[in-house]
């Protein structure tokens, strides 16, 4: 078989939850790139339409915008009764979405930790058990993105202020992504669901960047490579877990870091 075609994804469909955010753009990106048609869903609904609009412009496939919270059950129970509505099918799901509270473990509150477990940890269980069946139908493939933080500590000495913080919530349920991974790997086997995460290393929104350049040089200089990661560094990996070129691939954390988990 040859390459070309194992990478190419026409005539399937992906739902990218936070498919207009920093990473998840780019993960929708390459798979319009290679053919996929996307369903971009968050809670910006605004901003999923517009990038629906530019990725249909630029590809020519069909992208579409759907608004979910993925912190609410009956959020995502709507998204998926309009996706069996409006497609035929679905071949794919990224969980992307995720967002928390700014918190150290001094300022954390019980509530803050309870409301990021909810959607950091949570939020991927109801979208990928939203998804279970339209997967089944199609042997489709799981994509979770974790992060570095799922498998090391972060170095405490590389943050300063509530600012530039880094919450243990977060931390925790990355960990809990990687090992829930490993489980749905498992157990959706028997229907031939595929289920793969990548876990990014440091990828800074650009405002971070500008506001503390210092925060910034030290994050780059910990990892082998001495730099922080540009958003498009997780195109290739997000198509390789996306396509027949990983058909033998499953229950893998591939983190796109740098190096930063090696040591």
């Amino acid at each position: 078989m040859l390459l070309n075609e194992m990478f190419n994804l026409s005539g399937k469909t992906f739902l990218v939850s936070g498919g207009a955010g920093l990473l998840g753009s780019q993960i929708t990106s390459a798979i319009a790139e290679f053919g996929g048609d996307v369903i971009i869903a968050s809670r910006n609904l605004a901003n999923c339409q517009k990038y629906a609009s530019e990725i249909e412009e630029q590809f020519g496939v069909k992208a579409s915008a759907y608004t979910v919270d993925i912190g609410n059950t009956s959020s995502v129970d709507k998204l998926y009764e309009d996706i069996k509505s409006d497609h035929e099918k679905l071949d794919g799901l990224i969980n992307c979405s995720g967002f928390g509270k700014k918190n150290s473990w001094e300022s954390i509150t019980e509530d803050d930790w309870l409301f990021d477990i909810n959607i950091s940890l949570n939020g991927p269980f109801r979208m990928t058990k939203g998804a279970f069946e339209l997967l089944k139908e199609s042997k489709g493939v799981i994509v979770n993105i974790a992060s570095m933080y799922g498998v090391v500590a972060p170095d405490h000495r590389i943050y300063d202020g509530d600012k530039y913080c880094n919450p243990p919530s977060y931390n925790a349920a990355k960990g809990g992504i990687v090992q829930f991974n490993r489980y749905l790997a498992s157990f959706l086997s028997p229907h031939g669901i595929r289920v793969n995460a990548i876990s990014p290393g440091p990828f800074p929104y650009q405002s971070t960047q500008n506001e503390n350049p210092d925060f910034i040089k030290r994050l780059g200089a910990k990892n082998p490579m001495g730099r922080i990661g540009i958003p498009h560094e997780v195109k290739g990996a997000a198509l390789l877990l996306c396509s027949d070129a990983s058909s033998y691939i499953t229950g893998q954390n591939l983190c796109v870091d740098g190096g930063w988990t090696t040591w």
